[in-house]
């Protein structure tokens, strides 16, 4: 029998992540009539504060999903069946969205990448370069892979495709990056942005997003794949009256409006700011453990994750779950080809210094008892860069 443990459970994986009280007390509330007027108010003050989130004029689809929904509802409302589509390999969610491009019936080609690496601008536009006539509708890239704790310059790649000449579609994924990592959908030239609820905007699964452009919206009047539940123009059209085309996820959107609420009280740059200055304290950590990011350039390090390698003949999995039973602690484990060879530290979302020094202390203790070699100076070089940058 597991043996009960006191205190609270901190969950430290990059996502879903901790709940605060405010949001899980909007929640709870009693459940209302999704066609009555009280819903309308909700429905308009979400679909309006949610793109102040995405840096945005333009429309937000909300859908009750998770982000994968997010995902085929970019592809299916922007191509048709058998089109090109161009993607880069930074991650275990960038090819995750690649093998459902292929299952939805597009061309998808997926630049390959290091997973130590983000995805690099010129590699693009030489791929668009070369595409005489036009035939890739669009460039699918993730702005902060999860799996691998890289962060992408999307400006850069907005850049790279406009200096191709080509009329590509952009789409970005921000599942890990929202609310989290600085993101601009209207002045980085981005047409689609797909969003999820559970990391930054500290909600639980269950809403996704995709922030859209008028380049999008008119490609989705042309493009033929298959969609019902995921239709945009359905979704704009019920919008519009405060309303859904089906039955929302209508306790989660009280959620998000508390959610939406608390970011903009701390203010986005503030926000971005915590982030980063959390991020930069785990970082510090790592190098004093004398352990290796999984991240290779300092420009692409997330602040939403720190991805840690663990030396060879070394099982992160085993050293996770020593941490969990000593410590009640929750990492986040090594994804596809890297399963087993790191661990993933979230720092995103209600998170502040305490939570991030309880985390890193019980790491560093797990670090003793796994018999990793490392030096045990992590938790002062954090509580360091935090005094520091105070």
């Amino acid at each position: 029998m597991q043996q009960l443990q006191s205190g609270r459970h901190f969950l430290q994986i990059p996502g879903p992540t901790n709940v605060p009280d405010r949001i899980l007390r909007s929640i709870e509330r009693p459940t209302i009539d999704h066609r009555g007027p009280e819903f309308k108010g909700l429905c308009f003050e979400v679909l309006e504060g949610i793109k102040e989130i995405f840096q945005t004029r333009e429309p937000v689809i909300i859908y009750p999903a998770s982000g994968t929904g997010a995902w085929e509802a970019a592809l299916v409302n922007t191509h048709s069946s058998g089109e090109k589509v161009l993607m880069y390999d930074t991650g275990h969610f960038a090819s995750t969205w690649y093998k459902l491009a292929i299952k939805l019936g597009l061309d998808a080609q997926l630049l390959p990448g290091s997973w130590r690496e983000g995805v690099k601008p010129d590699e693009i536009e030489q791929a668009l370069s070369e595409d005489k006539d036009r035939n890739i509708k669009s460039v699918c890239v993730v702005h902060n892979d999860t799996a691998t704790g890289i962060t992408s310059d999307i400006p850069a790649i907005r850049k790279a495709i406009d200096k191709s000449g080509h009329n590509a579609l952009l789409c970005v994924d921000t599942i890990s990056s929202l609310g989290s990592i600085d993101y601009r959908h209207d002045d980085w030239g981005v047409d689609v942005t797909v969003g999820g609820s559970q990391k930054g905007l500290m909600l639980p699964p269950g809403l996704s997003f995709n922030a859209v452009s008028k380049i999008a919206i008119a490609a989705s009047e042309r493009a033929n794949l298959p969609r019902s539940y995921w239709d945009w123009q359905d979704m704009l059209k019920a919008n519009k009256e405060g309303v859904f085309p089906y039955t929302p996820s209508t306790n989660l959107l009280y959620g998000l409006r508390e959610a939406i609420r608390m970011l903009l009280e701390e203010g986005l740059d503030q926000v971005f700011y915590r982030h980063g200055r959390l991020a930069d304290a785990a970082r510090a950590s790592v190098k004093a453990w004398e352990l290796e990011l999984n991240a290779v350039n300092l420009r692409e390090y997330s602040n939403s994750l720190t991805a840690v390698l663990l030396p060879k003949k070394h099982d992160a999995d085993e050293f996770r779950k020593v941490v969990l039973e000593n410590f009640n602690v929750s990492l986040g484990n090594g994804l596809g080809k890297l399963n087993g060879k790191l661990f993933r530290i979230g720092h995103l979302g209600d998170f502040n210094e305490p939570m991030l020094l309880g985390t890193l202390g019980a790491i560093e203790m797990g670090l003793e008892l796994s018999k990793i070699p490392h030096r045990p100076d992590g938790l002062r070089a954090a509580m360091d860069s935090l005094v520091n940058k105070n």
